[in-house]
């Protein structure tokens, strides 16, 4: 009886035994359980990666841009204008708390360097990634030439790195090249031509010799360019951005002031350093093609103008011109309002106007005193109802009149094309020589000038608009294409001591345009300094012409440098 006892008491206790236990298990369930215990890696000295994490990086961008955003939005931005990140550079020093101190291997030896393809590598486009079409972190795969973001473990290049097998990346910020998957970072010098291609350099020893040099240069398809002369692509109707790229190409301190990314560093706007990026290009030496595309630039263009020049939608050259200068000297206006445009390009001249005064001649009529006074409010000089005034102003470009074309044909049912002088169509500069005005009000006026640019840029007004149609004059302008001297037809303002009076200029660039009013597109002749030859181009066509086939076009917009000596 007493081993049957005990054994039935052994039952119940072990009965009760596992009803506590099944209850102590679903109390640990419903409550939380602590957190683990941080377990070494074996492995992660084998594959370091200096942006692995990429979701914890966008995490601390977001975080980052919050916190400006409620600070006023005083984010600091870089010539690019996009917000600095210097998330690798914190990372390598072992910035921050709970970050590891991930160092990235440099190796000389790596076996997929065979598999750079250059021929489809083209970073003339947007930096954006072709997945996830962000511009935060992007490299370039050189085997297949397409963007993706990031390199860590779950980023886009290391996918694609697995999927597709290839291995060679290269930053787009820091031209810094990696291996994928493996994760190092590549050290070798044959890598370097493909970061000159990527942000073109110059030394200023360089920029001095340009307009000396006398040599082509062959791509990689072995086709031969000379640099600076290099066709732009026409990305649907761009070809008046082009023609204008082209002839402010020729200005020889524009050109040198942004080929040096020194000078511009503390603009903060996309145009500035877009525009200097291509003119990086063109002039580049070493490029793997024999042209450029201007995307990058057409998309900061489009953005600075709130679309008013856009791609897909022909525009005129001389707004185009007017506006980009303008926004350009804005950008990296002094606060003596100076810029390396305005030094180029900016005259002045002495505007004389003559307004019918209308109040005074009301006055005269109502008055019994038929020789009433009449006060002036503008300091002007009052002549017989005709108040004049005198004003200086600044000028970027000159407009020049046509005379307007014959309205009947001739005995050979064609119509006359009449020509005209350059020179008499300068007579509108003269001083003596009067302009009717319609707007803003009725008014005749008188232009001279007082002081003469570096840069002269002419513009012919072809076209005239009304309610109805855009008409154009085919009026041909002869002008010379060198010694240009304008004293012996205007009037010039006396030099001051010391100083000679240079009135002698040469022609460097002339737009023309072909075709109808709104069908027809933009050329341009321009010349190749170091050898003094003229070259025409449009779009991606660049041929080698005469100085004589200058002249026999219908000239739209030229600029001419003035003689130094």
């Amino acid at each position: 009886m007493s081993s049957k006892r005990k054994t039935g008491d052994l039952v119940s206790e072990e009965g009760f035994g596992a009803e506590a236990k099944r209850q102590r298990v679903v109390e640990e369930e419903s409550s939380p359980s602590p957190p683990p215990l941080p377990i070494a890696n074996p492995l992660s000295g084998l594959a370091n990666y200096d942006d692995d994490d990429d979701d914890e990086e966008e995490e601390e961008e977001e975080e980052r841009q919050g916190a400006e955003k409620n600070s006023g939005g005083k984010g600091v931005e870089n010539g690019n204008g996009i917000e600095e990140q210097e998330e690798e550079d914190q990372i390598e020093q072992g910035y921050g708390q709970g970050r590891r101190n991930r160092e990235v291997e440099r190796r000389r030896d790596c076996p997929y360097l065979d598999t750079v393809n250059r021929q489809v590598l083209d970073f003339d486009f947007e930096k954006f990634c072709s997945v996830s079409l962000s511009n935060l972190n992007v490299y370039a795969c050189l085997v297949c030439g397409k963007y993706y973001q990031g390199r860590g473990k779950k980023s886009h290049a290391y996918t694609h790195s697995l999927e597709a097998g290839h291995h060679v990346y290269i930053n787009l910020r820091t031209e810094q090249v990696y291996c994928l998957p493996d994760g190092y970072e590549i050290d070798d010098p044959s890598l370097d031509d493909i970061r000159h291609v990527l942000n073109p350099r110059f030394a200023r020893e360089q920029v001095e010799q340009l307009d000396k040099n006398k040599q082509w240069s062959r791509a990689l398809d072995g086709s031969d360019y000379l640099p600076g002369m290099v066709g732009l692509n026409n990305i649907k109707e761009t070809d008046f951005v082009n023609v204008t790229i082209q002839s402010l190409m020729r200005v020889t301190p524009l050109r040198n002031f942004f080929l040096i990314p020194e000078n511009y560093k503390h603009s903060k706007s996309p145009l500035v350093h877009r525009f200097g990026e291509l003119t990086r290009k063109i002039w580049h030496t070493r490029n793997f093609k024999g042209q450029v595309s201007p995307h990058e630039f057409l998309q900061a263009i489009m953005k600075a103008s709130k679309k008013r020049f856009r791609i897909g939608a022909q525009s005129d050259p001389v707004e185009f011109m007017s506006w980009l200068l303008n926004t350009l000297h804005a950008d990296l206006k002094t606060k003596k309002n100076r810029s390396i445009i305005y030094d180029c390009f900016q005259g002045e001249l002495e505007v004389v106007k003559e307004i019918h005064n209308k109040a005074f001649l009301e006055k005269k009529e109502n008055s019994d005193n038929q020789h009433a006074a009449s006060k002036l409010t503008d300091g002007g000089i009052e002549h017989d109802a005709v108040v004049t005034e005198t004003s200086k102003m600044p000028f970027l470009m000159l407009g020049l009149d046509l005379p307007p074309p014959p309205l009947f044909q001739d005995v050979m049912e064609k119509n006359i094309i009449p020509q005209v002088p350059l020179f008499n169509i300068l007579k509108k500069f003269d001083g003596e020589t009067i302009t009717e005005v319609v707007r803003p009000r009725i008014a005749r006026m008188r232009y001279r000038v007082t002081r003469l640019p570096q840069y002269l840029i002419l513009h012919m007004r072809r076209f005239t608009k009304n309610n109805f149609f855009v008409e154009k004059n085919p009026t041909l302008v002869n002008f010379p294409v060198k010694n240009l001297e304008l004293k012996d037809y205007i009037p010039l303002p006396t030099p001051m001591e010391n100083q000679k009076l240079r009135s002698k200029y040469d022609l460097i660039a002339n737009i023309v345009h072909d075709g109808k009013p709104n069908e027809g597109y933009y050329r341009v002749f321009v010349q190749r300094k170091s050898e003094e030859l003229w070259y025409e181009m449009q779009d991606l066509h660049v041929s080698e012409t005469l100085p004589q086939m200058v002249a026999l076009s219908e000239t739209y917009m030229q600029i001419y440098e003035q003689h130094q000596l």
